[in-house]
């Protein structure tokens, strides 16, 4: 008997050490990056402002309005949905940190699932955190996983049914945000995430969304502009215009039948000009070596030079990769000419000032604007 007591004691007291190695980090993990509002920056809202029941969630988060004063058109621009896409977000915070409006408003939300970010997909080997230099010195950014936190919305049914559509897709789709559209304002999580950011396009009138993801480049769609129906015209001209410039991108029509997502869901439910945009990132791919930060940061993979030469990707891929910078580059710069075939069509105009071009990004890197 009194070796049970000591067996268990023992392992009551190794227990408690992991916890207490284990339970620092993961309050790390817990703790998001800081944005540095910009001087364009007019006011710091809450997606609980537009939806009250995520209030004290981990599914509420910040959202920047940057308005200029001048009447004019509306521009919400996303980043985070999968926060395993870090040019999604990145390019959200570049563009908090540096743009300013001179006509017209945009809408700007870094973190689109904020419980996503609180978490890494561990199984994958993928790192908690990236770090870019600055000349202010290094800064640290979270990077996520694809889907809500287990802990936050669980557990996933064997099979998801979209609601409204009835669409069936695999159970872990219940936590994909941009599976969860148009939402539900008395569904899980996700689905009141979707409801909100919903809320948002409707309440603030929305002329134009634009959610940022990255892909692997085994993707068919992939360096793309995925576009609405309705905003179809604008994204084929910005496209063409981006080529002419020498940065590839193609377009793509938003499925009718795959439902759940924000540039389908957007464009039917509301009057917004709808658009999805992927980049290349090969720490999405299955055809991958070993992760690291600096592997998603560079955009190299050996392994997908190989895939490349062997003509199994979608876009070119050489000992160069595809970097971070010129990742957002294309985010940004794709942004830019929306926006500006937009103001050539429609009368509410939105006029940003103050972002780095394509060239110069590429050329200077992320640190420079951060």
């Amino acid at each position: 008997m009194q070796g049970s007591y000591k067996t268990a004691s023992f392992l009551l007291v190794f227990v408690l050490a992991i916890i207490g190695v284990v339970t620092p980090a993961f309050i790390a993990r817990e703790t998001p990056e800081i944005i540095k509002s910009g001087a364009g920056v007019t006011v710091i809202k809450h997606l609980s402002d537009y939806f009250a029941d995520l209030k004290g969630t981990s599914g509420d988060t910040d959202i920047y309005v940057l308005d200029s004063g001048n009447p004019g058109g509306t521009l919400m621009v996303l980043g985070g949905t999968h926060p395993n896409e870090p040019s999604g977000y990145l390019s959200a915070i570049l563009m908090i940190e540096n743009a300013k409006l001179t006509t017209g408003r945009m809408i700007i939300i870094p973190r689109a699932n904020n419980s996503a970010f609180s978490h890494s997909d561990h199984m994958e080997g993928t790192p908690s955190y990236l770090k870019i230099q600055t000349a202010q010195g290094d800064r640290t950014f979270r990077y996520g996983s694809r889907a809500t936190n287990p802990i936050d919305q669980w557990p996933d049914p064997d099979i998801y049914v979209h609601s409204g559509s009835g669409q069936t897709l695999a159970g872990s789709d219940t936590r994909n945000l941009n599976r969860a559209y148009p939402g539900r304002p008395d569904g899980n999580l996700t689905e009141k995430v979707a409801y909100g950011i919903m809320q948002v396009i409707k309440s603030e009138k929305v002329n134009m969304s634009i959610d940022l993801h990255e892909a692997s480049p085994e993707y068919p769609v992939i360096n793309a502009i995925v576009a609405h129906d309705r905003a179809m015209d604008i994204a084929a001209e910005a496209t063409m215009n981006l080529q002419m410039d020498a940065v590839d991108m193609r377009i793509e029509p938003s499925p009718v039948k795959l439902r759940g997502l924000s540039h389908r869901e957007w464009g039917d439910a509301t009057d917004t000009l709808a658009i999805l945009m992927e980049t290349s990132n090969p720490a999405q791919g299955r055809l991958r070596g070993k992760i690291s930060d600096e592997s998603i940061l560079n955009g190299r993979d050996p392994l997908y030079v190989q895939a490349g030469k062997m003509g199994r990707l979608f876009v070119p891929f050489d000992e160069q990769g595809h970097p971070i910078e010129v990742r957002v580059a294309r985010h940004v710069s794709a942004i830019m000419e929306l926006v500006n075939v937009y103001n050539q069509k429609m009368p509410q105009q939105i006029k940003i000032i103050n972002l780095p071009t394509y060239q110069e990004l590429t050329a200077k890197g992320m640190g420079a604007y951060l």
